[in-house]
């Protein structure tokens, strides 16, 4: 099968993704294989190529927002019939023992396997899921569509509820690619007033068009005081700037895997007045299946750019110097 994998982890102009033939893999005990239909592109899949984050094995291949059609069973495998339509996602699996696992926060199990870090992942023809940790996708929603839901969508409605955004509240959204677009999408639905602050003029402007009452650069200051924040840019240097952004007991919840250095805050200024700031460490599987009923009970559409997957290497430097806009989704 064609796939890519991560040869040499660097900046993305010195070509970290090869694109390689691969033999198609078989599916092991409880394990199902698909033909990928859709693979969303993540910044995480930038982090992982670049290095950020550390490869746990050589020649991985990316992606974990995968949508494929049930090809092939393995033993014991019956969650799925072959034919049905499913979403791979980032946790791929826990150790199901730990106190963390036990007290419903397997996202913070110390052993837990990620798709497209720990085992390959939807850069490729075909993929491999344990089918405990892989998802039905609302019928609604077509193959590029649904990708991105099951990351940026997932994880992002996790960092959403970490902000803890009070009904009718005021969202400062910072950053505005794949996640946070989706987010916005959900607090507006909901009722909430969303202020967009990022970089992107073109990015400006998809959060105009999906209903945010503002969209201003990302150091600008809201034209309110906010409720809740959510950073999705992976910009440490904005999170003093949010925290000063926020009303009294206000939530600044960081939803990146990967952050450059905080600079210093100052007490009085950034964190005072009984402010929170909190991370955000993958999702729960209960996250997903609860975030996947909303998205299609809410009508949440990702905005979406279908490419080659003869083209990953090209979008993960789009992706990069901030030329997507919304979603980019890899088909074969």
């Amino acid at each position: 099968m064609r796939a890519w994998v991560v040869e040499t982890p660097g900046p993305v102009e010195s070509g970290p993704l090869r694109s390689v033939e691969l033999p198609v893999p078989e599916p092991g005990p409880g394990e199902v294989r698909v033909r990928v239909l859709a693979c969303g592109v993540c910044r995480t899949d930038l982090h992982l190529a670049e290095g950020d984050l550390l490869p746990r094995r050589p020649r991985t291949v990316p992606g974990h927002e995968v949508v494929g059609l049930v090809e092939a069973r393995g033993a014991g495998a019956d969650r799925f019939a072959v034919g049905e339509r499913i979403g791979i996602a980032w946790l791929r699996g826990t150790c199901g023992r730990c106190r963390w696992c036990r007290t419903g926060r397997e996202n913070l199990c110390l052993a837990a396997r990620f798709t497209g870090w720990d085992a390959d992942g939807g850069y490729a023809e075909h993929a491999v899921v344990p089918e405990a940790f892989a998802y039905r996708l609302p019928a609604a929603l077509g193959d590029a569509q649904a990708a991105p839901l099951l990351c940026a969508g997932i994880v992002g409605y996790r960092a959403l509820r970490r902000a803890e955004l009070p009904p009718g509240g005021r969202l400062g959204i910072y950053g505005f690619g794949a996640s946070a677009h989706v987010v916005a999408q959900v607090a507006i639905a909901q009722g909430a007033t969303v202020h967009v602050l990022t970089r992107s003029a073109q990015a400006r402007e998809l959060a105009i068009e999906l209903g945010a009452a503002s969209a201003g650069p990302a150091e600008a200051e809201p034209p309110e005081a906010l409720d809740s924040a959510v950073l999705f840019a992976p910009a440490g240097d904005l999170v003093p700037v949010a925290m000063r952004a926020l009303d009294q007991g206000g939530t600044l919840a960081v939803a990146g895997i990967h952050l450059t250095d905080v600079p210093r805050m100052v007490y009085a200024d950034e964190l005072f007045r009984e402010k929170q700031l909190r991370s955000v460490t993958a999702n729960t599987r209960a996250d997903g299946e609860e975030f996947l009923r909303l998205a299609a009970t809410l009508r949440v559409r990702p905005a979406v750019t279908p490419h080659p997957l003869a083209e990953a290497d090209r979008v993960l430097a789009d992706l990069a110097a901030d030329r997507v806009t919304g979603a980019a989704v890899l088909v074969p």
